[in-house]
């Protein structure tokens, strides 16, 4: 019998024996229940699926109009396990890889002036970065009770954003204030951390969003505090700040006792490898005042400069020798590095004592070559906790796996983006560096509220499925993943990045008071599977190890880079009713 288990209901199987969680989110034909034999439980006919989408119809005030963006299917291999909407300033947070499309640059450390430099895919100039989890076919057979045994042994963590290393130069007056309040944030990560661990070995949905609640709450005040006393001080911009207020749960511990197929492979071949250098920012000290705007020119130069050597890691893949990044990457870039961190250090000597050892911030490596510059911090950049899993490897071989993630990639056959309009009403141009996601990759560990039904076959539009769908011959499987389409007009981003747009309606389409409707994407992928494979339950998401490639985990992120000029376009098409490209 084919025994990897039924993802999500190993998972809820374990935790409901502890009494920790009611389990009533398995998948599809098994909610309500913690009994599914094999994973076998997670596929359905599609032909099964009774039809439920159910769209609003159209007012007279309707914007009737759509906007397609070509951006390609990952041509250009860029593979990644950053979630820079999520969790932005981790690496390998997502623990699993995402398919990315459009900005080329893209990296869980890229600023809205990187994304803005960067290049695309996308046919039309569109920048916005639109990232999914990858589906593989894995024949291999896996126990459910290998995953069992690997949650028995895990103490849950919480995972935060860096701040230390994010914010701009911190004026001289501002820095006790500020360092302050950054020491208060590593005792509310550490605080957080004890309470997890009460939940060894098991999971505890309910406990674990009583426990990122409170430290949402206490981080946002921090945070907002040291961009009060940077702003207050004469310091640069900390608006982008709200994005490191939301963290995780993390299970990480996990991978150490999976196999993982793939840890014996030399690792040919990396996802998107990305450029790794020593942080700069929290290593500064109080800037004085006359020096502020340039230092953070100079910063920002940095992030520049690092954002720059990713895309010609993306765009060079395979090019030269076994030499090629060190001398076409890596060299030019400490060269530029030195030279700006000896404008800094002259800067900040202008007027104040300069800063010691920045020269040693130059060099930088490219991942899956040596261990990150700085080694592992924990995630308000202090020393971590001994207790600290250990980071998670670059993926690696020609499969590009993480633990537990393995087998071959399948790449779509065809990625759709569809901007859309609204019931009710006509829409307004997004704001540029909107940051949106939908669905929830961690539905076992944070509860099922925000994951939403997104498979089906092509040909069977009027329904969707939270469970994987088996097509019927000649139907490709597809993903349609819709993004919220109303915003509430003035942030583009929320302390848990979900807060600041909204769904409409969805029986009739309109926007909650106090949002107004925006061009609502629509990304619908679709993939060639061979269906020995779907009958045999053996194409799977990446995914968390916790929700063990459990469908309902699926999801889909979203940076919106398109110019002022590009969003009004699409708006105006959209309102007039016509169909664009």
């Amino acid at each position: 019998m084919h025994t990897r288990t039924a993802r999500i209901a190993m998972a809820v199987a374990v935790v409901a024996a502890s009494g920790a969680l009611t389990a009533t989110f398995v998948s599809g034909g098994g909610k309500g229940s913690a009994d599914a034999a094999t994973e076998l439980n997670q596929y359905v006919r599609i032909q099964n699926v009774r039809p439920n989408v159910k769209n609003p119809v159209p007012g007279a005030q309707a914007s009737r109009g759509s906007f397609t963006v070509d951006c390609g299917t990952n041509g250009n291999g860029k593979f990644s396990p950053d979630n820079p909407v999520a969790q932005p300033g981790i690496r390998n947070g997502a623990e699993h890889v995402h398919d990315f499309v459009g900005n080329l640059a893209i990296t869980a450390n890229s600023s809205n002036a990187d994304l803005d430099a960067s290049g695309t895919t996308c046919r039309n100039g569109d920048k916005s970065s639109y990232f999914w989890p990858v589906v593989r076919i894995d024949k291999s057979v896996r126990s459910g009770a290998e995953t069992r045994r690997a949650l028995a042994a895990t103490t849950p963590r919480v995972t935060c954003p860096s701040v230390r290393d994010r914010l701009p130069a911190v004026p001289a007056r501002a820095k006790a204030a500020v360092d302050t309040r950054l020491a208060a944030l590593d005792r509310a990560y550490d605080a957080a951390n004890r309470r997890m661990a009460e939940r060894s070995g098991r999971i505890d949905a309910g406990h674990n969003e009583s426990v990122l609640t409170s430290l949402r709450t206490q981080r946002a005040k921090l945070i907002k505090g040291i961009s009060d006393s940077i702003a207050g001080a004469g310091g640069g911009r900390t608006a982008g700040l709200v994005s490191l207020v939301e963290c995780d749960t993390d299970y990480d511990g996990m991978h150490a006792a999976m196999r993982h197929t793939a840890a014996g492979v030399k690792a040919g071949l990396v996802a998107n490898p990305q450029v790794q250098c020593p942080t700069v920012r929290d290593k500064l000290p109080g800037v004085p005042a006359p020096a502020l705007d340039e230092v953070n020119r100079n910063l920002a130069e940095l992030d520049q400069q690092v954002s720059q050597a990713d895309e010609r890691l993306v765009t060079t893949r395979g090019q030269g020798g076994k030499d090629f990044v060190d001398n076409a990457v890596l060299g030019p870039l400490k060269a530029k590095r030195t030279a700006v961190l000896d404008r800094i250090g002259i800067a900040i000597s202008r007027h104040a004592a300069r800063p010691q050892g920045l020269e040693a911030l130059a060099g930088c490596v490219v991942t899956g070559q040596a261990p990150a510059p700085n080694g592992p911090g924990n995630q308000n950049g202090a020393t971590p906790a001994p207790s600290a899993p250990a980071a998670l490897p670059d993926p690696q071989g020609p499969n590009l796996e993480l633990p537990n993630n393995t087998g071959g990639i399948v790449r779509p056959a065809s990625v759709l983006i569809e901007y859309r309009g609204n019931a009710t009403s006509r829409v307004v141009p997004m704001p540029k560096f909107l940051r949106a996601l939908t669905g929830d990759a961690k539905p076992t560990s944070r509860g099922p509220a925000n994951a939403r039904a997104t498979w089906t076959c092509s040909g069977f539009a009027d329904r969707l499925a939270d469970q994987y769908p088996v097509c019927p011959a000649g139907r490709q499987v597809q993903r349609v993943q819709d993004f919220p389409g109303c915003w509430d007009g003035k942030n583009i981003d929320s302390t848990n990045h979900r807060d600041h747009v909204a769904f409409a309606d969805p029986g009739t389409g309109a926007c909650k008071p106090g949002f107004v409707a925006i061009p609502q994407l629509r990304i619908t992928i679709s993939y060639d599977i061979p269906r020995d494979a779907q009958i045999k339950g053996q194409y799977a998401l990446d995914s968390f190890p916790e929700e063990d490639h459990n469908p309902f985990s699926d999801h889909n992120d979203f940076v919106n880079v398109n110019s002022a000029r590009q969003m009004q376009k699409i708006a105006t098409c959209i309102n007039q009713g016509r169909t664009c490209r």
